[in-house]
């Protein structure tokens, strides 16, 4: 294809759908594809976007060759991992999305315990595939999730106290940056995008490849724990969350009780802690950990047993699954019983098909790395809160949305932090919040350096300095 050059006067016109199915290795997937309706549809509901199209790269190669044409002709560029953007920042209205769920190699190094996989293979994917050998590195606790998105905004899961962020876990990237380039990034080459990285998003570049830590782990005790809800039972649940063993991270649902089999049909509807529990070590002292979570309350069901953290990941959704919810993210500093009593009015106040307060505590090691270590500069937080109100009719949205805002309002603490990666569309500001301090500058400058255009900007953007 011969190169254009952009003049004032001249308005460039981007490539055909032809012309990029003779440039990639990877399938174009353009609007008179069958598959097209499927593939442009993100995770999340709500986002009726119709991309120019999706190209499915192949390789490295495909990702150089895509950002270089996106930087040439200056079309919306969408990064598409796992999809699972809650800003549907993964798609785009009249852009090409560079889809990489095609890159899925994985190469396991047994004796230095590491691992090198492409970007496209999902949290599930990789779990169940090092899991075979006996190794476990953290991610969410979502198995759909692509595994670029997770580990760029940090990765908070079920393994967050024993080994840290995904992030603390990855030891090097291949990143193609704006002007194409492949660059392998680490603590020694390229120093500023592997600090960046960690944290930032995808506003450096597209990552192809990660080096992962991986930690001998064969089985651990782990499951659900769902108790009554009361104010003083999700008091002394995050209580001896966090005093528990680095070994046990837990995440905590706060919700009426789905129809689930498992459960009495008496119990349906009420609010009840859906607890997702792993001790990262051996069993037995894990079930001795466990005991106290039991002891809260007399257990609406307890699937706690000794499995491999793989099983923690729950089969992926369906292709028809697109959940629709207005929702937010904040740190708390502190939950007793008063704040937890607030919690349950509020979520009984909601007029949602589902309203849910998620609580994840944290501390452990991802309390022992410095904060300005990597580009997560919240290491001093003490619980992740997630506020969402789940619902069917378009039309509810303001009216849930202002549930769910005055509710984040009314319970923030003194801790002003955002996660990156549970921000929905938001504004600038609210993106600060997920740097805070130097943190937000140091980005900058790193952008400007490494992508002066915002070339990539369909993320929680982190303009050039």
């Amino acid at each position: 294809m011969t190169t254009k050059t952009r003049t004032t006067s001249q308005k460039i016109t981007p490539p055909s759908v032809s012309e990029l199915r003779a440039l990639f290795n990877g399938k174009v997937i353009a609007p008179d594809d069958s598959r097209y309706e499927a593939v442009r549809t993100p995770f999340y509901g709500g986002m009726d976007k119709h991309p120019t199209a999706i190209v499915r790269v192949a390789d490295a190669g495909d990702v150089s060759r895509l950002v270089s044409l996106a930087r040439e002709y200056g079309f919306e560029l969408a990064i598409r991992s796992g999809g699972h953007s809650n800003a549907g920042h993964s798609t785009s209205e009249g852009g090409i999305v560079l889809d990489l769920s095609a890159m899925k190699q994985l190469e396991i190094d047994h004796e230095n315990q590491t691992a090198w996989v492409e970007t496209g293979m999902t949290a599930g994917e990789y779990t169940n595939a090092v899991g075979a050998h006996g190794f476990v590195t953290g991610f969410g606790d979502t198995s759909s999730v692509g595994l670029g998105g997770i580990t760029l905004g940090g990765g908070v899961g079920y393994l967050v106290r024993k080994y840290g962020l995904t992030i603390d876990n990855l030891l090097a990237a291949e990143v193609v940056t704006a002007d194409g380039q492949l660059l392998h990034v680490d603590e020694n080459s390229h120093a500023d995008v592997f600090w960046a990285i960690r944290g930032g998003g995808g506003n450096f570049g597209v990552a192809t490849r990660f080096k992962f830590k991986l930690h001998k782990l064969d089985k651990g005790y782990g499951g659900m724990l769902v108790l009554p809800a009361t104010a003083d039972a999700i008091a002394s649940f995050l209580a001896e969350a966090d005093s528990a063993p680095d070994e046990l991270s837990t995440i905590l649902n706060v919700m009426p009780a789905p129809p689930m089999p498992f459960l009495s049909e008496d119990v349906h509807g009420k609010l009840i802690l859906f607890a997702m529990m792993f001790y990262a070590g051996d069993a037995q002292m894990g079930e001795q950990v466990m005991s106290q979570f039991r002891a809260i309350a007399i257990p609406y069901a307890d699937m706690l047993r000794p499995m491999a953290y793989s099983e923690m990941f729950p089969p992926e959704e369906g292709g028809d699954y697109h959940p629709v919810a207005a929702g937010r993210t904040m740190f708390l500093d502190h939950v007793d019983s008063s704040v937890a009593q607030f919690m349950l009015d509020r979520l009984q106040s909601s007029t949602a098909m589902m309203a849910v307060t998620q609580l994840r505590v944290l501390g452990g090691a991802f309390a022992r790395v410095p904060a300005d270590a990597t580009a997560f500069a919240h290491r001093g937080s003490k619980i992740m809160a997630n506020l969402a109100a789940l619902y069917a009719n378009p039309e509810e949205k303001d009216h849930h949305e202002a549930w769910v805002s005055k509710y984040e309002s009314d319970l923030r603490q003194k801790d002003k932090g955002a996660y990156v990666n549970f921000l929905g569309a938001v504004d600038k500001e609210q993106v600060r919040a997920a740097y805070p301090g130097d943190t937000w500058e140091k980005l900058s400058e790193i952008k400007k350096k490494y992508d002066p255009t915002n070339l990539f900007r369909l993320n929680q953007n982190i303009p050039p300095k």
